[in-house]
């Protein structure tokens, strides 16, 4: 099995295509199996690489509570291409892999062609901070305590998964499976480690204002956990654009891969034509009819 050496952790990782390169970044309940029907779409075109985070096997999980952290979640990405010879890559991230694909953005700008991130924003309210800290730390010692079946059945049919199981009742039996099938331990310690510690979006108003890497926000509009702050990061990422997808909840690349697959498509063809620019200030206006100030 190949894997990539990252600090602390082996990645596993998967890959198909040709060209430049697209890394795909998995969500907290999922794994690279969940970007299959992204890799056999975009691998016609580029070189597709997918991985496993650290805590998911076949990747390392490691015992050191230490070595799960939103930093190096997002270190982890930088490796993967550093370990296979990439110099810049589109990245497409979801969820959790959403928040690396972003600090990787404001932290790794010169890696990145583009960010697609898909479904981020859970735990970013400042007004609830404390309560999903204090929720997501008591799920992840429920995941060390009594298992994956036990505790992941209920979490994969959260409100914001119901649309997948009433569009695509085989598709999510795929993904319910592959979620119940990972390590108790890598689970409990990876929302431990970096959901419960990760900054709220909200902190990171500066550097996101400050990032120009062209960034697609891609979100359902019954994710309500992630609608505001998908909001904010539209206002606040010049370079960004934001699809949201009608009656679909979370995992948008599962729920509806085809329109997912369109706009990601089109969005990195218009990078690579030069032709993704950044919001034209004369948008910004506190009048609805009055144009903003160019400062360009």
């Amino acid at each position: 099995m190949p894997h990539i050496q990252a600090e602390g952790a082996k990645l596993y990782y998967e890959e198909a295509g040709s060209g430049d390169a697209i890394i795909f970044v998995h969500e907290f309940a999922d794994d690279l199996r969940g970007w299959e029907l992204q890799m056999r779409y975009f691998s016609r075109r580029y070189r597709c690489i997918a991985y496993n985070a650290r805590g998911y096997l076949p990747s390392d999980v490691p015992s050191d509570p230490e070595l799960y952290s939103q930093d190096l979640a997002t270190d982890d990405i930088a490796a993967v291409m550093r370990g296979l010879g990439i110099d810049k890559a589109h990245i497409i991230g979801c969820s959790m892999g959403a928040f690396a694909t972003l600090h990787f953005g404001l932290r790794y700008g010169h890696m990145a062609r583009s960010l697609v991130v898909l479904g981020c924003g859970y735990g970013a309210k400042q007004d609830g901070r404390q309560t999903f800290n204090t929720e997501v730390a008591e799920l992840a010692a429920s995941f060390l305590e009594k298992g994956m079946i036990e505790v992941g059945t209920p979490y994969s049919l959260g409100p914001t998964r119901v649309q997948f199981q009433n569009k695509d009742p085989r598709g999510f039996a795929d993904f319910q499976e592959r979620f119940l099938s990972h390590s108790a331990e890598g689970t409990g310690r990876t929302m431990a480690g970096v959901q419960a510690r990760r900054p709220s979006l909200y902190d990171l108003e500066d550097e996101l204002k400050a990032l120009e890497v062209p960034t697609l926000l891609v979100i359902g509009d019954e994710e309500e956990p992630c609608l505001e702050a998908n909001l904010y990061l539209k206002r606040s990422i010049r370079s960004s654009g934001l699809v949201m997808l009608p009656r679909t909840g979370h995992a948008a690349n599962l729920e509806e891969p085809a329109a997912f697959n369109q706009a990601v498509a089109e969005f990195i063809a218009m990078v690579e034509q030069d032709r993704w620019a950044l919001r034209d200030p004369r948008s910004i206006s506190d009048s609805a009819v009055v144009a903003g100030p160019d400062n360009s």
